[in-house]
């Protein structure tokens, strides 16, 4: 009987994500949660696509062309019309490391997208903080941009679905920056959904992105919503999280799942039913501890549908599965979708396609056994060529992270490379910062590319900078030997550093460059490979023979 009174309490008081239904049924409530994550802005169908066991030969796989928010809608639209007691979430990373076509609009155009498409809620990930709590709030609450204004046209009004932070507390206020969780009702049974990011996200976002945030440990965070949740009478609960794990299977597999997400999982309350996760960009529908966790893998060319049976007397989840689907472009475009992606090319398409250069194949981010890419290389060199001259810093060294590199570069069948495809892989709008350090420092940095990482973080490095590195070494002593133009480096000597403004203030827990003196702000990192490119038309991948493993 409490129940039933609490639960006619919760829809009188429903926070208007859904309505509640008079009657109240006997048999089991059927809902259905239309999950993704990691959207990142991909308006437009990226390229990639989904990788699956090819069905004319088992042994062998395809790779199917998927997503883009055209074809998104459509797919979540047929999802819904499938049962109405259906709820749209995002597991973060909605936003940040864009596309030209969002970012160029300091990503307004991808929540105007998620309005369209009928979004509910979205927990924040570590790239919604990417320029700031303020901007972020903007994000929610509308308003043009303090600097630019409102580019894309119009005024833009924010976003119509809920960010819910559960875990990011002002340090001023003491309270959670968004709410820590929505209540929906289906035939008047609560279920409540609460969302967060990972208590690691100051170690991977700029520090001014973060400033004056706390972020707190996620399962104690949810531990501690439960009680005041059974007292609302809610017995159903979803976290949605910011932070992944890793398997070795398809989209629908959980073959050896690992990472930070297996951990948290295990260690919450009993009374979450349902994980949805997100950040690490892999695909997986898993039961972990007797709960179904799952992820749609990025940039929405997953989605994951997600079937709970609730108990209408004791409002438990008796019954939860899932499936992530390929969202596929066979289906029929969205036209809201279209209206706005055309309104938008009109325009970035003139910027986006201007010709930059050629190249003489695919340069690939993807790294060798020892933590070297191609496109990382290329990319330390325009950097350091951007800096070399005395008068923009005098630089010797550059260095770039990997998680700054964000998709290969793939030329047309002519070799041409365009501005947009420079932009998609740097896509931050990070500026180099010349410092100096000493050799001790960079010695540092470079121990660092294991420490307080949840996986190595090898960075990319200029021409004439060698080391190796020992994997069978402990964490702060696996770095062997570094050279600078075949000298080896002087732990005393100064030397002067090149890296973006996220490295340089300690971002990726990369906090050796916070030693950094004598500091020169520089060019944007893509106009420093914009100009590399025209000066080294064609541009070919290069040696992979500065960074050596042992063991």
């Amino acid at each position: 009987m409490r129940a039933m009174i609490l639960s006619s309490l919760l829809c009188a008081i429903s926070l208007g994500l859904a309505g509640c239904n008079d009657d109240s049924p006997s048999d089991p409530i059927d809902v259905k949660i239309i999950a993704f994550n990691d959207f990142h802005g991909n308006l437009k169908t990226p390229s990639g696509g989904v990788k699956t066991p090819d069905p004319a030969d088992a042994s062998k796989t395809v790779t199917v062309p998927a997503g883009g928010a055209e074809y998104l809608a459509t797919w979540i639209a047929s999802l819904k019309a499938k049962n109405p007691n259906n709820i749209v979430v995002s597991a973060g990373d909605l936003i940040g490391a864009s596309p030209l076509l969002s970012a160029l609009f300091h990503d307004e155009p991808t929540i105007e997208s998620m309005n369209l498409m009928g979004l509910d809620i979205n927990a924040v990930g570590n790239h919604e903080f990417d320029e700031g709590k303020d901007e972020l709030l903007r994000m929610q609450n509308g308003g043009c941009h303090p600097v630019d204004g409102c580019q894309a046209g119009s005024t833009f009004g924010g976003a119509k679905f809920k960010f819910l932070a559960a875990n990011v507390v002002d340090t001023q206020s003491g309270k959670t920056i968004f709410p820590a969780y929505v209540i929906k009702t289906f035939h008047r049974v609560p279920v409540a959904f609460i969302g967060m990011t990972l208590k690691g996200t100051p170690s991977i976002v700029t520090p001014s992105g973060v400033a004056g945030l706390t972020f707190k440990d996620e399962a104690d965070t949810v531990n501690a919503l439960v009680p005041e949740l059974k007292k609302q009478g809610v017995e159903a609960i979803v976290v949605v999280l910011h932070e992944g794990g890793y398997q070795s299977g398809f989209y629908n597999d959980c073959k050896g799942i690992s990472g930070p997400l297996v951990d948290i999982v295990n260690h919450l309350d009993p009374a979450v039913d349902v994980v949805i996760s997100g950040h690490t960009h892999q695909a997986y529908n898993c039961n972990i501890g007797g709960k179904l966790v799952t992820s749609a893998g990025q940039y929405g060319t997953l989605v994951s549908e997600i079937d709970l049976k609730l108990n209408p007397s004791t409002h438990d989840v008796v019954e939860s599965k899932a499936d992530n689907l390929i969202v596929r472009t066979t289906v029929a475009k969205d036209p809201q979708q279209t209206s706005l992606i055309d309104r938008l090319l009109t325009l970035v398409t003139p910027l986006e396609n201007r010709i930059v250069g050629t190249v003489t194949t695919l340069l690939d981010r993807g790294q060798n056994a020892a933590g070297e890419s191609p496109l990382g290389d290329i990319i330390a060199d325009a950097q350091l060529e951007a800096t070399t001259a005395a008068s923009f810093g005098g630089a010797q060294i550059a260095l770039m992270n990997p998680g700054g590199i964000r998709a290969n570069i793939t030329p047309d069948a002519a070799g041409k490379v365009t501005y947009g495809m420079l932009f998609t892989v740097q896509p931050f709008g990070n500026s180099l910062v010349t410092m100096t350090l000493k050799g001790a420092d960079v010695r540092e940095a470079l121990e660092q590319q294991w420490k307080g990482q949840s996986s190595p973080r090898i960075l990319s490095v200029s021409k004439g900078f060698n080391y190796s590195w020992d994997n069978a070494a402990p964490v702060g002593s696996k770095i062997v030997s570094i050279t600078l133009n075949g000298v080896p480096l002087d732990p005393a000597a100064s030397y002067r550093v090149t890296v973006n403004n996220f490295l340089s203030t300690g971002g990726d827990n990369f906090v050796a460059f916070n030693k950094g003196t004598n500091r020169l702000g520089g060019a944007q990192d893509v106009d420093a490979l914009e100009a590399y490119f025209k000066a080294h038309t064609p541009v070919a991948p290069l040696a992979s023979d500065r960074v050596s493993r042992l063991n």
